[in-house]
């Protein structure tokens, strides 16, 4: 009797200290608000200078999440439509993306098939107008809205075309406009049974565009190897994620978990069909700026052992967020949760609870090592590391300028402009690499390479102390500048692909593009290498 009454006691008492708990937590929440709605209030009737009410409440929203991480975020309503374009991946629009090259807002994209190209725009036009309004690099923000709109109705665009010799007017068709996904699905090298699948996205329609493309490969012949490229894909929908590593799993595989704040949050997601690809081979390519959801498809594939990673270490983000719909078509974005791979891994790098005092609790990723299904080690946080380290980097200053400076892009469009009924293929690279040196020669480009900075620097450090010395390092510098001559011989294997890459979009469109690129890609090449040596493929995986 004594004990049922103690029983009666105990939960009793848990259940007093639960409700205060709450308790807790509502007043401060009430007392708060109250607080921050008089401090509103006071500024926005008496600050000596009068106070925009909106911009004053916004700024004090986007204070409070700052405190958070860059995730959770405010959406106003000139920003949903850049959700809906995240989540559903369509819009009402040309079917272009522009950027700023030499200063000028430049069309950097056609996509094939919309009414931008119908209608005769092209890679490299400069829009000086749009819808009537000016257009230059201090309103770029502005285009996006201006140009995107209604399915059917009309946007006026006037463009520069040419090196500035001719100025066209367009008036161009809004329609919907979907984002592929998938930007290159195809078998390469061409003859070959491997199929190369480029992902940049995941958005909802790109577990079905995996799935077509997988599907139309398979009828044309047999697929013995995959590279599935997550390069530069910065993630998207979880769900999504889930739904393309079914297409690579056996059935019924846990794929990844998320926690939120209480242990009853818990979600687990498994593979539910037969996969596709049962027995082909698989290697993911992921670096840097592989995030999110392609961090779930390559943490799966990896704790599974279905298939390596190759190469740079991920991103490193583990966070999941849901977008709360709010009033006046406002959203909140908002993490509400961790993911783990099927190891238990979770590989958020940054713990933004570390010296916060907002955040209450510490964080709950556990740091060490994890065992995939085959034993081999694997590490939570800090991003996936893959399997094997292939980085693929551009070596010379020289061709890191030319980019930086737009020169490769911009000599494209002189160089098509100049040739448009060449044939592509039946250019030579020593006539591109030469007329390319006369192109930037007569933009008047320079350029210090790193030894030269590196000398000036010295020079600095000894101008006035050691003047003996400093003149023999000025002689130096001579010597290192005259050499610097030699650089454009010395990298323009590195050079040429980059002018072949930009010149065959020119001529063929977006896949000439990749080949070019996977022609010369170092982690492409070392993926079909270990395709072609069994030994290595099995021993990476720790198979037999």
């Amino acid at each position: 009797m004594k004990f049922k009454h103690l029983k009666v006691y105990l939960i009793g008492t848990v259940i007093v200290l639960l409700f205060a708990g709450f308790t807790d937590i509502y007043f401060e929440i009430n007392k708060n608000l109250e607080l921050f709605g008089k401090v509103y209030k006071e500024i926005s009737f008496n600050y000596v200078d009068e106070v925009d009410p909106e911009q004053f409440m916004r700024a004090g929203i986007q204070g409070m999440l700052s405190s958070l991480d860059p995730y959770t975020i405010f959406i106003d309503e000139k920003k949903k439509e850049d959700i809906d374009l995240i989540t559903n991946g369509k819009y009402g629009g040309i079917g272009i993306s522009i950027g700023v090259r030499d200063d000028k807002v430049t069309i950097v994209e056609v996509m094939e098939g919309y009414s931008a190209q119908r209608q005769g725009l092209e890679v490299g036009d400069i829009i000086i107008e749009a819808a009537g309004v000016k257009i230059g690099t201090d309103n770029l923000d502005e285009i996006s809205s201006l140009v995107k709109g209604d399915p059917g109705t009309t946007v006026s665009l006037k463009i520069v075309r040419d090196e500035l010799k001719d100025t066209i007017d367009f008036d161009v068709v809004r329609e919907e406009v979907i984002i592929k996904n998938l930007t290159y699905a195809g078998f390469y090298p061409e003859g070959s049974n491997n199929l190369y699948l480029k992902l940049s996205n995941f958005s909802r329609s790109a577990s079905e565009e995996i799935r077509d493309a997988i599907k139309d490969a398979k009828a044309q012949k047999e697929i013995k190897s995959v590279v599935l490229d997550l390069r530069g894909n910065p993630g998207g929908l979880l769900d999504i994620a889930v739904d393309i590593c079914d297409k690579f799993l056996p059935k019924d595989y846990l794929i990844v978990s998320t926690k939120g704040r209480s242990p009853s949050s818990i979600k687990e997601f498994y593979s539910t069909q037969e996969p596709l690809l049962k027995d082909a081979k698989l290697i993911v390519l992921i670096d840097g700026g592989s995030a999110s959801a392609s961090e779930i498809v390559a943490g799966a594939i990896q704790d599974h052992d279905r298939g390596i990673i190759l190469g740079t270490k991920s991103f490193g983000k583990g966070l999941v967020q849901t977008i709360t719909p709010l009033s006046y078509n406002t959203s909140l974005k908002i993490t509400t949760a961790k993911y783990y791979t099927p190891s238990g891994r979770c590989i958020q790098k940054i713990d933004y609870s570390d010296n916060n005092d907002v955040i209450a609790e510490e964080d709950s990723i556990v740091s060490g090592k994890f065992l995939t299904d085959h034993k081999r080690v694997v590490y939570s946080k800090g991003g996936i590391s893959p399997d094997t380290t292939i980085a693929f980097n551009i070596e010379g200053k020289l061709t890191q300028e030319l980019l930086a400076h737009g020169l490769f892009f911009k000599f494209a469009n002189h160089y098509y402009y100049q040739h448009t009924d060449e044939n592509y293929n039946s250019i030579k690279d020593e006539d591109l690499l030469t007329q390319f040196k006369d192109f930037i020669n007569n933009e008047n480009f320079v350029y210090k390479s790193d030894a030269e900075d590196h000398v000036d620097e010295l020079i600095s450090d000894l101008s006035g102390n050691y003047p003996n010395l400093t003149n023999e390092v000025g002689r130096l510098k001579a010597e290192i500048t005259n050499l610097k001559k030699n650089d454009f011989n010395l990298y323009k294997d590195e050079i040429l692909r980059e002018l072949r890459t930009e010149i065959a979009y020119r001529y063929l469109g977006s896949d000439a593009r990749i080949k070019e690129q996977l022609n010369c890609d170092m982690q492409f090449q070392s993926a079909l290498n270990i395709f072609n040596n069994p030994i290595v493929y099995n021993k990476l995986l720790h198979l037999n």
